[in-house]
C-alpha cells in the first residue's frame, strides 16, 4: 500500500487520495493554572501557633498554619505555615 486511502469497513471498496496533503492543525487553548493551596482564600480562616520564623531579620514568633492531605491516606498530613505580620 504506502498511500493515503479511504476504505469502507464493510466492503472491500478503497478510494485512493492522491495529490493532496491531508492534515489539520488546531490551536488548543491553554488550561488555567489552578492554585494548589487554594489561592488567596486559603489563609482566611486558619489557626495560629507559636513558631519562630527562620529568618533572623523577621523576628516574628507567631505563624498561621493549615494542614492538607496531599498524599495517600497512609501518609501524614502536610502542614503549611505563613508568618503573622505584626505592624
Amino acid at each position: 500500500m504506502g498511500c493515503n486511502c479511504l476504505s469502507c469497513p464493510t466492503c472491500p471498496y478503497e478510494f485512493t487520495v492522491a495529490g493532496a496533503e491531508i492534515f489539520d492543525r488546531k490551536e488548543l487553548p491553554r488550561k488555567e493554572i489552578d492554585d494548589v493551596l487554594g489561592g488567596d482564600g486559603a489563609w482566611e480562616n486558619v489557626d495560629q501557633t507559636a513558631a519562630q520564623c527562620p529568618l533572623d531579620a523577621c523576628g516574628n514568633d507567631k505563624a498561621y498554619f493549615f494542614q492538607l492531605q496531599i498524599r495517600s491516606a497512609d501518609e501524614p498530613m502536610t502542614t503549611f505555615y505563613k508568618v503573622c505580620f505584626s505592624f
